[in-house]
C-alpha cells in the first residue's frame, strides 16, 4: 500500500495562490493521482487527477482554469497550484493513488492538509 503526505495548506486572503504537495512512499501513484477536497458537511469532491505517465490532466468544473495539477517522478510527489482562491476553495484537501481518472482506490487517505481563504 502507498502512504500518502500532504503538505502546503495554509490561511490566505481571496485572491491568493498556495501550492500543495503530496509524497508517496511505500510505493509508487500508481497509474493516477488524485486531489480530493472536503468542506465542513460537505461531501468530498475529487478536484483535479493527471496520469503519472503521460501526464494527462482533468479537473473538476469548480476548479477549472485556477487550479493546476503536476508530478514530479523523481521526487515521487504530486503537487496542486491553486490560483484566485476564494472563500468556497475552503476544505482539507487531500491526494490519493488510483488505477484510473479519479480513483482513489491504492492506498489509505493521508493526513489532509487545511485551507482556509478569507473573504
Amino acid at each position: 500500500q502507498v502512504q500518502l503526505v500532504e503538505s502546503g495548506g495554509g490561511l490566505v486572503q481571496a485572491g491568493a495562490s498556495l501550492r500543495l504537495s503530496c509524497t508517496a512512499s511505500g510505493r509508487t501513484f500508481g497509474s493516477y493521482a488524485t486531489w480530493s477536497r472536503q468542506a465542513p458537511g460537505k461531501e468530498r469532491e475529487s478536484v483535479a487527477t493527471i496520469n503519472w505517465i503521460g501526464g494527462s490532466r482533468y479537473y473538476a468544473d469548480s476548479v477549472k482554469g485556477r487550479f493546476t495539477i503536476s508530478r514530479s517522478s523523481a521526487k515521487n510527489t504530486v503537487y496542486l497550484q491553486m490560483n484566485s482562491l476564494n472563500p468556497e476553495d475552503t476544505a482539507v484537501y487531500y491526494c490519493a493513488a488510483g488505477t484510473g481518472p479519479w480513483a482513489t482506490d491504492l492506498g489509505s487517505w493521508g493526513q489532509g492538509t487545511q485551507v482556509t481563504v478569507s473573504s
